[in-house]
């Protein structure tokens, strides 16, 4: 039988297996594949039937790592430009590990002081480091879509009390819609945080100028201004995912304030343009918001799953999220109280420890540093995209994504979509580096995003010269 209390003295000598692998692995991320097709085969060990007698730490644990470092995607690593994926600086990672082994219930300070108090201290940093006023607060939470769930939680309870209702007691139910208005620029994760509250994922009125998404805001105010005062919600996006741009927040922010409406940023990795002085006219007035949402585990390279919605008004986030009373457990405004009672999860890892530890090792110079060298990283991909004949750039590059697509001499406009999803496609299974496809203003392109804090100009180089190579192929 192996019953865990058997192996109580081999938790150290798991831990040091994986120690021991962390270093050649981390060591591997310079030259890896991203991704390795030759190891796929692998996955199927993880199968077969639940074990009625159990390997045992020491074996689980290697069987493990000898999957996942040769079969896992080196996400961490400094040619993944898909998605928008940060890696996890080397002081996020040991903190990670320290969350892992202290193992704390943030849900409230009598669970846990330690990460109760990490997470007030980071979330001040966070706060600082964006440049928004104090009196802001917030809650960590495990994604972008969770920080504008909690963000328009937020939104819903101030909808709500102008229509002298209470939805987080009552619902819904005999209450208008609530208007929801947007640029093109909306994300998924929006949409589905409204999914999630109630709204419904189409509840959001997209106001574009154009295919790329730009917003409209002439259009829009005509719709506020046909609301009549209607209490509504604007979502302003703060970096889309296609090419980086960003929606003219301040504009924005004085529509709300001329029509009384909510407003929600989502800055899921461009809320980090605040940091250089290259980049921070690009989030003009976002201090103006009522709710922001944005990911450290993108642009702030900590581990997953690392979100957090800042909110103006933070008595809002008790008033949205507080939960009914239970004899063992305390209320928000008890001494012991805490987080859990600020978001949408209760029990919670102490998530903000990598993020202190990431932002006490490097501070506010070194993550300047990391932003303008990633600026730096994107304006070079741009020009030599232009300086070629077989590229072509579609869009400005504000920040840290260049979209382009391969356009060889001689292709027929009609079939550069298709070339360009056979090079998406064949980039993911080659796998020595890693970058996806998009459609933007109508075209298919590709859209690396350069936010890994080891991500140097040689990696761009070999990007380009794969991209290069499945073309011809």
């Amino acid at each position: 039988m192996t019953d865990p209390l058997a192996d109580r003295d081999l938790a150290a000598d798991a831990l040091h297996r994986v120690n021991a692998a962390a270093g050649p692995y981390l060591d591997s991320l310079a030259s890896r594949r991203v991704y390795d097709a030759g190891a796929a085969s692998l996955l199927t060990t993880l199968g077969g039937d639940l074990p009625e007698r159990g390997l045992g730490t020491v074996a689980a644990v290697e069987r493990l790592l000898g999957v996942g470092t040769a079969a896992g995607t080196a996400s961490s690593g400094p040619r993944f430009f898909h998605f928008v994926t940060g890696g996890a600086t080397p002081a996020a990672l040991a903190g990670d590990w320290t969350a892992a082994l202290l193992d704390q219930n943030s849900f409230a300070r009598a669970s846990s002081a330690f990460g109760t108090e990490a997470e007030t201290v980071v979330l001040d940093w966070l706060r600082t480091l964006v440049g928004l006023p104090s009196g802001w607060g917030g809650a960590l939470v495990t994604s972008a879509t969770f920080a504008n769930f909690t963000s328009l939680g937020c939104a819903t309870h101030w909808w709500g009390e102008r229509h002298g209702a209470d939805p987080v007691r009552d619902g819904l139910a005999g209450l208008p819609r609530m208007p929801v208005l947007s640029g093109g620029y909306v994300h998924s994760s929006a949409r589905k945080a409204l999914q999630m509250l109630g709204h419904g994922r189409e509840a959001v009125e997209v106001f574009a100028a154009d295919g790329a998404g730009r917003v409209d805001l002439d259009a829009m105010a005509r719709r506020l201004e046909r609301l009549g005062g209607t209490p509504a919600v604007i979502i302003a996006n703060a970096g889309e995912v296609n090419a980086g741009d960003f929606d003219p927040l301040d504009k924005l922010a004085d529509l709300a304030r001329d029509h009384g409406a909510w407003l929600h940023v989502d800055g899921a990795f461009g809320l980090f343009a605040a940091l250089s002085p290259r980049s921070a006219h690009l989030v003009r007035g976002i201090e103006r918001a009522d709710s922001i949402a944005a990911d450290a585990h993108k642009w702030l390279n900590v581990p997953y799953e690392s979100g957090f919605a800042l909110v103006r008004e933070p008595e809002r986030l008790g008033s949205a999220f507080g939960m009914p009373g239970a004899a063992y457990l305390p209320g928000p405004q008890d001494p012991g109280g805490g987080y859990g009672l600020y978001g949408p999860e209760s029990s919670r890892r102490a998530r903000a420890l990598p993020i202190w530890a990431t932002l006490a090792a490097y501070g506010r110079e070194g993550y300047r540093a990391m932003v303008e060298r990633h600026l730096d990283l994107a304006q070079y991909l741009a020009r030599r995209v232009d300086e070629s004949d077989d590229l072509e750039r579609l869009a400005e590059v504000p920040l840290c994504i260049v979209c382009f697509r391969v356009r060889p001499p001689g292709v027929p406009e009609g079939e550069l979509d298709e070339l360009n999803r056979r090079v998406g496609a064949a980039l993911l299974a080659d796998g020595r580096v890693f970058a996806g496809t998009t459609v933007y203003d109508g075209r298919v392109a590709l859209r690396p995003a350069i936010v890994n804090w080891r991500t140097t100009e040689p990696d761009v180089d070999l990007f380009l010269q794969v991209v290069r190579e499945l073309a011809r192929a």
